[in-house]
């Protein structure tokens, strides 16, 4: 079906659907056979009456248009018609940094020097133009890209390097003041100060744009891959520990150039400008070719620049910090096709039974995958397609493969250990696995739900839930630290970040990355502690699973954790528990499996445990405690609870 007319543009096919726009590829027609294709970008309807993302729009499109240099990618036209907001702009045929550097490090090679030198000088050259730009009453505009990474940097097939992606872009007079505390950018390529939430100028371009040069020489990531909060911490200290170690040999003049550009202070890094200048001073002394007419003939020995110029690419690939995690915008989406970032119902789903479910959202079919609704045996459809196997949408990659966000049966029947569960009967079996260091996964179930506790050596690691009021976007609404439009939002590009919601929220700056470390550990922690509550079902421990989840570091080790379930325990779980030691005597235990000291425990606590002497019943001390009205009876439960699960005392 064609589509309808925006203004003066007739759509020819849509390349994306993102979490607050969609994007096109259309076609301006005019007098005498007049036409001129362009990417066309536009506001989702359902957010067309938000002021506050009509704003964000407007601000894009108003910035945008102010800058005219060759090395940035030109804004056309914005209008509105019948309610739709759309912002036309330059539709370039070629590749980005971002396949570059996939292409090379797929070889084994890295970009030669003369090359990644022209694409850093003319990004250089970009950035200049932006930072030094002013508004038309002479104003200087204060401009901060922010967002320099590889896929923001388009190379056209004939060799000429631009810049894209002011979407999230600081000038001074925005009307919508988009420095607001939130770290936004990519992990991987930001500043020092970007990180740790500073104030920015132009200077931090200038550290991501090195990062990119840098890359571009070594064909690997800068800052490493694994865990973001790893990432940001290199970052946050200029570990330049990948560059050191390299065998690649980069000459000692670039060398200076590169850790001039990577210095830590933004005083002590050169202007773009002057990053620019040095880049062809290099060129020039060293007596390099012409860079457009070499960059255009790798392109082409690459094949990436093969086949009609708007082709789609390939979404494959290891998920490295290379990889593509740009929020869908015009410029770079004629690039990188349409990977299937949606929010539309488009799915259907046929579950083993035969059940069709849909037509759904891809944020719905993610919550169905993660709750355990469906799993890998179920087929899925996509835009009125035929059904096929989960695993051959690349959307659903992580949610079809990863062990430790499957709930199949078949998991348990390496169980080394089984039993069930009852009120507070959790917490001694949590201990013995934590204090034998197992590595394994802890399976818990019941009719309602099930988790699963991934330990580590017997530290709490990953946990998984099927209740989907435990999900990190349930969680993070139900503390306001995000909206529930901005969850959806982030929901509908989780493709693009590899199926990772917290990237997604990071990544669109909903979120500082210290705010998502905290709130996953808290979210963790939530998790943990909730499953010591539980009043039936069964449990199983299966020794050496992992769950091959990027996991964050948590801040609570399960000493920890222990304290906090029994601190959270209802008071009548706690009783029933202590029942049958009422008036039993209670004994210090010489030898502890662990010290009193690593649970970190209340006073109060701490004082009743070494009141244990072996000749009292814990009736008795109970009676003691609280008739002077000077102890809470729960804290005398809580205390010896958590005393005789954890072999700190004993009763005979």
């Amino acid at each position: 079906m064609a589509q309808r007319p925006i203004g003066p543009y007739q759509i020819e096919r849509r390349l994306a659907t993102g979490g607050m726009a969609e994007v096109f590829v259309a076609k301006r027609m005019g007098p005498h056979g007049f036409e001129k294709r362009v990417a066309l970008k536009r506001i989702l309807p359902q957010y067309a009456r938000d002021p506050e993302f009509v704003a964000m729009f407007v601000d894009e499109a108003r910035l945008a248009a102010t800058l005219e240099h060759p090395n940035v990618v030109q804004v056309f036209d914005f209008g509105e018609l019948g309610g739709d907001l759309f912002l036309a702009m330059e539709l370039v045929n070629g590749t980005n940094v971002n396949r570059l550097l996939r292409a090379v490090s797929s070889r084994g090679t890295a970009v030669p020097l003369d090359v990644a030198l022209h694409i850093a000088s003319q990004t250089a050259s970009a950035l200049e133009y932006a930072h030094r730009s002013c508004s038309p009453d002479g104003r200087h505009l204060g401009f901060v890209h922010r967002d320099v990474s590889p896929a923001n940097v388009l190379l056209t097939t004939t060799g000429h390097v631009k810049l894209t992606d002011f979407g999230i872009a600081t000038v001074a007079e925005r009307t919508r003041n988009t420095d607001d505390g939130h770290v936004r950018g990519k992990l991987g390529y930001m500043s020092p100060e970007q990180v740790m939430g500073r104030a920015l100028n132009g200077k931090s371009d200038v550290f991501t744009l090195t990062t990119v040069l840098t890359e571009l020489l070594l064909a690997e990531p800068l800052f490493g891959t694994g865990s973001e909060l790893d990432v940001l911490l290199r970052i946050r200290d200029v570990d330049l520990s990948v560059l050191d170690r390299s065998d690649r040999r980069i000459p000692r003049d670039v060398d200076r150039l590169i850790r001039s550009g990577l210095s830590r202070s933004h005083e002590d890094r050169p202007t773009a400008g002057a990053f620019s200048s040095a880049c062809d001073e290099i060129i020039r002394r060293r007596g390099m070719g012409n860079g457009t007419d070499r960059l255009a003939r790798l392109l082409s020995r690459l094949d990436l620049v093969s086949g009609p110029p708007d082709a789609a690419e390939e979404t494959g690939g290891a998920n490295t910090s290379f990889l593509d995690t740009t929020m869908v915008r015009v410029q770079t989406d004629d690039l990188i096709g349409d990977i299937g970032v949606t929010s539309p119902e488009i799915y259907r789903v046929r579950t083993a039974s035969g059940k069709e479910i849909g037509p759904i959202s891809f944020p719905r079919l993610v919550q169905l995958f993660t709750s355990g609704v469906v799993n890998s045996a179920s087929l899925v459809a996509k835009e009125g397609g035929g059904y096929e196997i989960a695993t051959a949408l690349p959307e659903l990659t992580r949610f079809v493969t990863s062990p430790g966000l499957q709930w199949r049966l078949d998991e348990l029947r390496n169980a080394r250990h089984t039993g069930t569960l009852g009120a507070a009967k959790l917490l001694p079996i949590f201990f013995r696995l934590t204090q034998a260091q197992e590595t394994g996964v802890l399976h818990l179930w019941n009719k309602q739900r099930r988790k699963k506790i991934y330990l580590l050596e017997g530290r709490p690691e990953f946990v998984a839930s099927t209740d989907r009021h435990e999900l990190l976007g349930e969680y993070l609404v139900a503390h306001e630290m995000c909206m529930r439009m901005e969850i959806e939002m982030a929901l509908a590009l989780l493709p693009r970040y590899g199926g990772r919601l917290g990237d997604a929220l990071v990544g669109l700056g909903i979120l500082r990355p210290v705010e998502l470390f905290r709130a996953i550990s808290e979210q963790v922690r939530a998790r943990m502690v909730e499953a010591f509550r539980w009043r039936s079902g069964h449990w199983a421990f299966v020794p050496d699973e992992r769950s091959h989840e990027e996991t964050f570091p948590i801040e609570y080790d399960a000493y920890s954790l222990i304290r906090d379930a029994a601190l959270q325990a209802h008071t009548e779980e706690l009783e029933a528990a202590l029942a049958p030691v009422r008036e039993i005597t209670l004994h210090p235990v010489p030898h502890p499996p662990a010290n009193l000291s690593m649970f970190r425990l209340p006073d109060t606590w701490n004082r009743l445990l070494r009141s244990v002497t072996g000749r009292t019943t814990f009736a008795a001390t109970l009676a003691r405690e609280t008739s002077s009205g000077g102890v809470d009876p729960d804290d005398v439960y809580r205390a010896f609870y958590l005393g005789l699960c954890c072999q700190l005392i004993r009763a005979d």
